[in-house]
Formats: structure tokens, C-alpha cells, sequence
């Protein structure tokens, strides 16, 4: 019998390929001092109540706030970081409930600020602001906070509000341990015949194996799992989604649309528009299936045929120094301060690199004002490894820009624009290897990468998004959803998205339970607003050079000092109209051309 291949442990992951989490706490001695300071600090924010109408009391109660949320961020960095390395550590699995749990406290303690603003007479704010200079820099803030007036709640219902603000959460923690803990997946052979141990941390790597038997048993080894706990993943989702409709209506909003974008100032039709769009040109991507379906030579295209390149190549073990160098070949237009500042969080540790067992799966970019902009990754070796990288560190880079050149109270930034940095740099790397290529077969290969770019990040999440806004419109309505009737839900959304060519598998209709991203009230839209912004970037960058890198500088730069729409609309990017995702579509379509005439 063949060995099962181990994941290691977290203690067997040499230290240079770790965070530098210890650049936050240097032990959980020094975490917990803070915790008792943060502690300290919160009460003091009440003795404000009653006096926000005064400029001089206004100002040290936003001084005294950022102090408290910034020390607030820096804890709970350090231990979702550390959470996060191991899963199953009840350690620091019991730190992060400790800050999240006193999160929600300080949430409770702060909720009288805004109805207290709201309730003052009106041009008392803009009066306070004339007469104290130092009031002027919270302008945006206190002009954001006004306008919110009839969604703001009375002190007594805010206070409500935040004090269950972590039990709102718990479907998605809920989600989160089940998915990353608790589940334990099948073993499978790959393609050498070896077992090895599933988890979704590898199901990635399996799931593009040349040889169909692998990923078959691997869609097969990790759906059939997540359909035994159909009815837990069902019931989480709905409570989750219950939860924002709950919040929409306790705060007059007309559904939970209109509460996930409007205090961001996105206009209702930005979504529609998006799903619309999309809607209208899935002839596209049906082309793209029945192109697959005939280079693979399949007399069946089924669901786990979706990853794997079309194109041979010979099989690539992308060292994580070599992956490195290419991206910053990749990103080399964005020029030589951004190149340094990527150089920087690879020297000094913003990555932890490899996965470990109890990890968690996937990748993201993480951190506060006060701690590195930190990137969780599970390198695998793989060319799309290399482009996880070149996505994580933009967001990584993004954050870096905003916090250096903006004032913490708007140096975080929007939802709607979260993926645009990140996927810039994916589509200047994708644009840079393609054109690179001599290779026939190896150009062929890219090409498909950056079709499966578009396929994932945009008609993929847009399809979400469908998924997302029916279940949110039928229990709204008052109709109940059971794991079948989400099943039934998303079996449908595929069929009409992959068109008629795609075999539906049975397995599918269970991948709603696998998104994390659903327990995020209407997340997803924003990859595929964001690829399209990110395309028109890219694209600005490579024809227009130095000018339009110091435009998308100045985007990275701008923070949430004003709507992302604005933010965006300044650096050249309209989001307003469905054209940046036309030309997605335009660009999705001329790959499409050129691999059919690279075939031939």
C-alpha cells in the first residue's frame, strides 16, 4: 500500500518562510498588557456623550476613538494572524474570540457618536469645523456621517445594535470553523498513484491535473463531503442572510442591496447593470466551453474539466524566489517605487508562505495602520500560485499606499475597490507572460490562463452575485430556502451560464456551501467591477506609461478619503457605465480569437 503524503505541521515550516507576526506582539504576554490598556481607554469614550456639539470636546473624543480603534485593530491583527496558522490551536482560537468578543463591546460603548452628531441642530457640525482648524481634516467623515440620517438609529437602539454585533457575525465563524476545522476530507490517489490527503487547501492542485481520474475523485472527494453537512451549511447561510436583512430593515434601508451599497455611494445600478451585462454576453463563455470541450477531446465536458488547461505543457514546479522574479518582471511598468515597496514586504516578512496543517486555506491580505500589511498564501508550486502572489501583494501594496499617505480615520478603503489593485497587477503579469512568449504551445497555455482569469473573476463571481441576490430577494419575500432550494438555485444559475455544451454534475448543486465570501452581504460583484477597472488600468498603463502609473498611484493613494466611485472616476475609470466590463468582454472575446488562430 502506498504512503499517504503528510501536510506538515506548523512546527515543521522553517521560520524564513513565516510572518513576521512577532513584529506585532513579540509574545502573548505583550498582547494581553495592550488588551488590559484597550480596556482602560474604552470607558473614557462615554464621558463624551452629551458634548459633541462643542468643537473642542468633538476633537478629542475622534483623537481618543482612533487611539482606541487603532490599538483595537493592532490586537485583533495579531490574533486572527496567529488564529489563522493553526485552526485547531484553542489558544489563540480563544485570543481572537477574547478581541472580537470586546470588539463588539467597544462598538456598543462608541454607538452614541453618531445619533449624538445627527441629533445636533443643523450647520452645528459645519459651524464647529470653521472654528477649529484642526476639525477640518474629519470634514469627509462628519459630511458622510450627516448624510446617513435617516438610516441612524436612536443612541439606545445603536448601542442594541453593536452589543449583537458578534452574534450577527456568528454564521460566518460558524462557516469558518466547520470548513477549515472540522471537516476532514477524503484520500485520493494523484497522478503517480500515491494517496494522499485532501484538504481545500490542495484541492486546487488536483482539480487542474491533466489526468482526469485525479480531479474527478478529488470534485468528487471534496463535494460528496460537503453534502453530508448540507443542512448545517444551509441553515448558517440563511441565518446569515436573515441577519442582513434584519440590519436592512432595522436601519430603513428598502432591501439588503440598498444597505450593503449605498453608504458607499454605489448606485443600485452598478449591480444590476453588472449582472445584466453579463447576462447578455454569456454567449462568450459558452463559446469558451465548447472550445475547451474540443481541445480536450472530450465527448463530455464535465464540471471538474473547468480547470484544467487546455493546452500541454511540460509540468512546472515554480520555486517561490523564481515566482518572485517573475512578477516583479510583470509589474515592471508600475515603475521603481512600487517595485521597491514589493521588494520590501518580501524581505521583511508581510508572507506566510507554504500551508501547513490546520491552516487556513486559501489567501488573503490582512493587517491595521499600525502592523505590516500582512499576506496569508498556500504556495503550491504552480503558475497560478505565482499570479496569487502578484493579487495578494497588491492588495498588500494598496493598503501600504493608503496608510503612508493618509490619516488613519481614512486610510482604509472600500469594498468596491478592493480588488482593483490586486488584479491589476494580475492582469499586467498575464499581459507581460503572454507577450513574452516564443513558445507556441506555451503562449497557448497563458492565453487560456488569462480566459480562466476572466471565466473566474468575472462571470464566476457575477454568478455569485445572481446567486447572492436571489436568495436575498426570495427570503425577503418571505419564502423560506432549504439545502435543496439552494441547491436547485445554484444547479440552474450553471446551466445557464455554461451553456449547453457543460454536463451540470449532480455534485455541483452543493458549491454554494464552499463560498466564504456569500457570508459577506453582497461581496462578490466587486471582483468582477473590480477586474474591469483593474483592465482598464492595466491597460492605460501599458499604452500612456509614466502619466497614467501617477494616476493609478494616486488611486492607491486615495484611501476612503473620498466614494470609491470618485476615487476611481478621478484616476480615468468610470464605473458608472457598463463599458469597463464591455471591454472585459472584448478583451475575453480577442483570447478567445487568439488561441483559435494560434491553433491553426
Amino acid at each position: 500500500m502506498a504512503e499517504v503524503k503528510k501536510i506538515k505541521t506548523r512546527d515543521e515550516i522553517p521560520k524564513e518562510y513565516k510572518w513576521r507576526v512577532d513584529k506585532i506582539y513579540k509574545n502573548e504576554e505583550q498582547w494581553e498588557k495592550d488588551f488590559e490598556d484597550l480596556k482602560v481607554r474604552v470607558p473614557k469614550l462615554i464621558e463624551f456623550s452629551g458634548k459633541l456639539g462643542n468643537g473642542k470636546y468633538l476633537l478629542e473624543y475622534l483623537k481618543l476613538d482612533e487611539e482606541v480603534s487603532r490599538l483595537a485593530g493592532k490586537l485583533a491583527v495579531y490574533a486572527h494572524l496567529k488564529s489563522d496558522e493553526d485552526t485547531a490551536n484553542p489558544t489563540y482560537q480563544a485570543l481572537k474570540d477574547k478581541i472580537f468578543t470586546y470588539i463588539a463591546e467597544i462598538g456598543s460603548t462608541q454607538a452614541f457618536f453618531v445619533p449624538e452628531i445627527l441629533s445636533l441642530p443643523e450647520g452645528t457640525i459645519e459651524k464647529e469645523i470653521e472654528n477649529n482648524p484642526d476639525l477640518k481634516m474629519y470634514t469627509f467623515l462628519l459630511e458622510d456621517i450627516l448624510k446617513r440620517k435617516p438610516h441612524t438609529l436612536t443612541k439606545e437602539k445603536e448601542e442594541l445594535m453593536a452589543s449583537v454585533s458578534d452574534c450577527l457575525n456568528a454564521p460566518d465563524r460558524i462557516f469558518s470553523m466547520l470548513s477549515d476545522a472540522d471537516m476532514t476530507f477524503t484520500v485520493i490517489k494523484d497522478e503517480e498513484g500515491n494517496n494522499v490527503e485532501l484538504t481545500e487547501s490542495n484541492y486546487g492542485s488536483y482539480i487542474q491535473s491533466k489526468d482526469r481520474r485525479v480531479r474527478k475523485e478529488a470534485f468528487k472527494g471534496l463535494f460528496d463531503t460537503y453534502n453530508k453537512y448540507r443542512n448545517t451549511f444551509a441553515a448558517s447561510l440563511t441565518s446569515s442572510i436573515k441577519n442582513f436583512i434584519f440590519i436592512s430593515k432595522t436601519r430603513n434601508y428598502s432591501s439588503a442591496l440598498e444597505c450593503s451599497l449605498k453608504p458607499n455611494n454605489i448606485p443600485l445600478e452598478v449591480y444590476e447593470n453588472t449582472v445584466n451585462t453579463i447576462n447578455k454576453n454569456l454567449s462568450s463563455l459558452h463559446r469558451y466551453v465548447k472550445i475547451k470541450k474540443k481541445l480536450l477531446g472530450l465527448d463530455e465536458i464535465h464540471m471538474y474539466d473547468l480547470y484544467v488547461p487546455i493546452i500541454d505543457t511540460p509540468k512546472e514546479n515554480i520555486e517561490f524566489d523564481d515566482a518572485v522574479k517573475i512578477v516583479k518582471e510583470g509589474i515592471k511598468p508600475l515603475g521603481e517605487e512600487y517595485l521597491n515597496i514589493f521588494s520590501e514586504g518580501i524581505e521583511e516578512g508581510w508572507i506566510d508562505i507554504y500551508p501547513n496543517k490546520g491552516k487556513r486555506g486559501g489567501a488573503y491580505s490582512s493587517g491595521d495602520y499600525d502592523t505590516m500589511p500582512y499576506v496569508l498564501l498556500n504556495y503550491d508550486f504552480k503558475l497560478n500560485d505565482v499570479s496569487t502572489l502578484a493579487h495578494e501583494m497588491g492588495h498588500s501594496i494598496h493598503s501600504y499606499y493608503s496608510r503612508k499617505n493618509q490619516p488613519y480615520v481614512y486610510a482604509d478603503y472600500s469594498l468596491f475597490v478592493a480588488e482593483v489593485a490586486s488584479t491589476t497587477n494580475e492582469s499586467l503579469l498575464i499581459r507581460y507572460l503572454i507577450d513574452k512568449e516564443n513558445d507556441k504551445n506555451k503562449k497557448l497555455f497563458l492565453i487560456n490562463q488569462q480566459l480562466e482569469q476572466i471565466r473566474t473573476t468575472v462571470f464566476r463571481q457575477v454568478m455569485f452575485a445572481e446567486f447572492e441576490k436571489t436568495t436575498h430577494e426570495s427570503i425577503e419575500n418571505g419564502k423560506p430556502l432549504t439545502a435543496e432550494d439552494l441547491s436547485k438555485i445554484w444547479h440552474e444559475l450553471n446551466v445557464k451560464y455554461f451553456g449547453p455544451d457543460m454536463v451540470i454534475d449532480d455534485e455541483i448543486n452543493i458549491e454554494w456551501a464552499r463560498i466564504p465570501h456569500f457570508y459577506r452581504d453582497f461581496y462578490v460583484y466587486q471582483y468582477a467591477t473590480g477586474y474591469a477597472a483593474a483592465n482598464s488600468f492595466a491597460k492605460q498603463i501599458l499604452e500612456n506609461g509614466e502619466k497614467a502609473v501617477e494616476l493609478y498611484k494616486g488611486f492607491l493613494k486615495s484611501g476612503s478619503s473620498d466614494y470609491p466611485i470618485n476615487v476611481l472616476k478621478k484616476a480615468g475609470v468610470d464605473m458608472t457605465t457598463p463599458k469597463p466590463l464591455e471591454d472585459t468582454i472584448k478583451r475575453f472575446d480577442e483570447l478567445l480569437d487568439m488561441l483559435e488562430n494560434n491553433l491553426n
